[in-house]
């Protein structure tokens, strides 16, 4: 059981936390023809606009309210209006998602109350879907805003009534933000596989996936259609994937009556077999044989990397499911876990195999790394990986010093080998490696002060 403390700085150093509208406008761009709003300041979207561009390196459709001074004293209403009807004339989306930020939560402006006035005012806009989420980023991080977004889709466009029948092969996925568009396109094969048909909310597979289309659109690319997020509430199961989708599992439970079951980490042998076992039940079919050789392999790849993960000392920091998840796996494969550095609270941290987990920043995760061998974080850890002489991992968002991050894979039974290929060959390579040099030990001095020969000074002539 870990114990989990709050940093007490006066400031922030090297930020690991993102925060909440960020999370809201990524799970946004997982559904079909939508525009995410920041309803706030333009220097709140350009942050955000800059961040997802640099980590997926693709065109992000993300606009903004423009609040100044005088918008954000007098209240936003004129702002939202005029932000919508431009959306509305030059991208035509189908769905409009609005993020609140710190200005427009501070000055308390009731945007729900705004969007009835609009809607009152326009009525050509009743076909189009409207999400509002309160995401203040003086409070909580990008996980938390992630999650919010997810539970107000579901109860925006999931109709609040039970279904009569259910399609037994029809399940919905919920899928945290620690899942990379790679990691989703590997949960839909396994889920396929067993033939059923997987909804995923939000589907970043869709969208942010790196394809290039056939035209341009300003909104989306891909994703979740806002009608399939309406019939969700017929299918037979709901698979969360991570803590931060308890709550919109819970939701569409509330709302349709779909059970859920919750896995809180895909990365590892252990989870793995509880998903494909979970998934043989619903489906009434055996785990396929790509998946049981699958399984092998990983078996093999945990016995080949265990050597080299072994007794290892690793720093972590990243979002709390990524946190779990990475570091659970780690103190699997025999490594420890000797600092953890994540940015809000979560149920799963005291769970951590580790004696501290410390909700702060880079700064503190630096100060605890000291004698690691290796730290696994985000791009912004590199200057603190270079400061400390040990290796980085990058892992989590932003990655924008590296080409392919949205195809990074950490589950299933092959992400999971993958990863232990990946970082095992890292502790490979800090393996000291003999020269000529480094052959000849420290020669012992004799009585007299002479050095005492050893067997690499006796000529091979002389050899017997």
């Amino acid at each position: 059981m870990a114990r989990v403390t709050l940093s007490k700085k006066a400031c922030t150093v090297n930020p690991l936390k993102m925060s909440q509208p960020i999370g809201g406008a990524l799970a946004f761009m997982g559904v079909s023809g939508c525009m995410p709003v920041l309803h706030g300041s333009q220097g709140c979207t350009s942050f955000g606009l800059v961040l997802f561009v640099r980590h997926f390196k693709e065109a992000i459709p993300l606009q903004t309210t423009a609040m100044n001074e005088v918008a954000t004293v007098l209240g936003g209403l004129e702002n939202i209006e005029q932000a919508i009807l431009n959306i509305v004339k030059r991208a035509k989306p189908s769905v409009i998602g609005i993020c609140s930020t710190g200005v427009t939560e501070t000055k308390g402006d009731d945007v729900d109350g705004y969007l009835q006035l609009v809607r009152k005012r326009h009525p050509e806009l009743d076909d189009l879907g409207i999400v509002y989420v309160s995401t203040p980023d003086f409070k909580d991080a990008f996980q938390d805003g992630f999650g919010k977004t997810v539970t107000k889709l579901i109860q925006t466009f999931v109709p609040d009534e039970i279904a009569s029948r259910r399609a037994p092969q029809r399940v919905n996925v919920l899928a945290g933000c620690h899942l990379t568009p790679g990691d989703i396109d590997e949960l839909r094969d396994i889920i396929e596989a067993f033939g059923l048909e997987p909804t995923f909310l939000p589907d970043l597979s869709g969208s942010l996936d790196g394809h290039i289309p056939e035209d341009f659109t300003p909104t989306t690319l891909g994703g979740v259609t806002k009608e399939d997020i309406a019939a969700m509430g017929g299918a037979a199961w709901t698979i969360a994937l991570g803590e931060q989708m308890r709550g919109a599992a819970k939701a569409l439970e509330a709302r349709a009556g779909v059970p859920f079951e919750l896995f809180e980490r895909l990365t590892g042998l252990g989870p793995n077999d509880e998903f494909v076992s979970f998934l043989s039940r619903i489906s009434g079919r055996p785990v396929p044989l790509k998946y049981r050789r699958q399984r092998g392999q990983l078996v093999d790849a945990m016995l080949d990397g265990h050597f080299h993960f072994g007794g290892k000392k690793i720093a972590l920091g990243a979002e709390p499911d990524l946190l779990f998840a990475i570091g659970q796996w780690l103190t699997e494969m025999g490594a420890e876990v000797t600092a953890a550095v994540t940015t809000t609270q979560s149920p799963l941290l005291e769970r951590l195999m580790t004696e501290e987990v410390v909700i702060g920043d880079l700064e503190d995760l630096e100060n605890r790394a000291v004698g690691c061998d290796l730290l696994i974080t985000h791009s912004h850890g590199r200057q603190a990986a270079e400061r400390l002489g040990v290796q980085l991992y990058r892992m989590g968002l932003p990655m924008f010093d590296r080409i392919g991050a949205a195809h990074e894979t950490s589950v299933g039974y092959r992400g999971t080998r993958d990863l232990i290929f990946k970082i095992g060959n890292i502790f490979i390579d800090q393996i000291h490696e003999p020269t000529p040099d480094t052959w000849v030990a420290n020669e012992p001095a004799g009585q007299d002060g002479t050095t005492l020969a050893t067997a690499t000074d006796i000529p091979l002539s002389s050899a017997h």
